[in-house]
């Protein structure tokens, strides 16, 4: 008695029907059937729905996920580099003011953008204005920062700065560092001698809770 060769309905879901081929679903599979009407897989209407996908539904649903993925890595990594390094190490000198070489290339787009709204003549005097006015503010921050300024206006200015990075709170898996604002409560630390610099390496060198003159600082390491 010779078993009957099964033979698959088209007109009716094939997902199925296939496995009912044995050896011969090789040389079945391999017949292409050229249409634009694809055959329909499951009776259910839902499952069969999840079969069907138009092509621009792949990138629609999957290039944001690829975008968070990589700006996750990528944006902290450009974040540092570009500034989260002054918030983690704001008294490296040689790291506060922009890098020359960076600068130079960002002047392009720069003066790209200038020319789009001046004329030609008058596109070297606003990029010059532009480019002066960024001198001044990196000076300044520098200053802000290193500087020992002797009246009431940069010393407020200061001040406002420097709560700017002492509010912060920059974690990691081994750190949590805050300096409080009561630092600012008092200009003076052992008679006006220290300035910030000495008061940010004496934490760091005292890695607890560190008390001068009622003016508190907490550093918490593990």
């Amino acid at each position: 008695m010779v078993a009957q060769e099964f033979t698959v309905d088209l007109d009716k879901p094939l997902v199925f029907q296939v496995g009912h081929l044995g050896e011969a679903y090789e040389e079945w599979v391999h017949q292409p059937i050229v249409s634009r009407e694809g055959p329909r897989f499951f009776e259910n209407e839902f499952v069969e729905s999840l079969t069907r996908t138009v092509w621009w539904a792949i990138p629609s649903i999957w290039l944001p996920v690829v975008c968070y993925c990589v700006l996750n890595y990528w944006g902290n990594t450009l974040h540092y580099l570009l500034h989260g390094c002054h918030h983690k190490h704001p008294m490296d000198g040689l790291r506060l003011v922009f890098p020359p070489a960076a600068t130079a290339i960002l002047l392009v787009p720069f003066w790209n953008m200038v020319l789009l709204f001046a004329s030609p003549s008058i596109t070297p005097a606003l990029f010059g204005g532009g480019l002066l006015g960024y001198v001044m503010y990196d000076c300044t921050h520098y200053y802000l920062h290193h500087g020992h300024p002797g009246n009431d206006v940069p010393k407020n200015l200061k001040k406002y700065h420097m709560n700017h990075h002492s509010g912060s709170k920059i974690r990691d898996s081994n750190h949590f560092f805050v300096v409080g604002q009561s630092f600012w409560n008092t200009s003076s630390i052992k008679n006006g001698n220290e300035n910030v610099d000495n008061v940010i390496e004496s934490i760091e060198l005292h890695p607890a809770r560190v008390n001068v003159e009622g003016l508190k600082f907490n550093f918490l390491c593990s």
